[in-house]
């Protein structure tokens, strides 16, 4: 689907967010700049508060919130290099209670769940605007029905 600007990821970020639960992972892909992280920041903020603080957990490599839709664990894998060091952040624990947001998930190797949603982003070009995107979300295993019956329009 087309993302034309910020506002129209936010939205996308607000859709998602009502179909997810507990347990649910969100594996976000997509090149540096693609807007993983303001995919991820709209969607926290959507189901705390819309002035809620949400720094990129580039440095930290995990963030955690108390949320609408119970705890959600942010995690940028960018900067691991391999999957056993995601059980350092506390994966058990976000995998056994939360929903997670996961940038680069392919850092986790054999740990990416089958049931999850995969939401790839990506530059739309230049000839349709700077800040333009293009996503594709993906249901897998068990999260596969709740994506496809979800109403995707803005």
């Amino acid at each position: 689907m087309p993302l034309s600007d910020e506002a129209a990821t936010a939205a996308l970020a607000r859709r998602l967010a009502a179909i997810l639960r507990p347990r649910d992972l969100v594996a976000l892909r997509g090149d540096l700049g693609a807007g993983k992280t303001a995919l991820s920041r709209a969607l926290i903020c959507g189901v705390t508060h819309e002035d809620a603080e949400v720094p990129s957990p580039t440095f930290t490599l995990v963030q955690t919130y108390d949320t609408a839709i119970g705890p959600v664990w942010h995690f940028d894998l960018y900067r691991l290099s391999g999957p056993d060091e995601v059980h350092e952040l506390g994966w058990d624990d976000a995998r056994a209670e939360a929903v997670a947001l996961v940038e680069w998930p392919d850092r986790l190797g054999p740990l990416l769940p089958p049931d999850r949603v995969e939401v790839m982003l990506e530059h739309a070009g230049p000839d349709i605007g700077p800040d333009a995107r293009r996503a594709t979300l993906t249901g897998h295993g068990a999260l596969a029905a709740r994506i496809a019956a979800a109403d995707w329009t803005p």
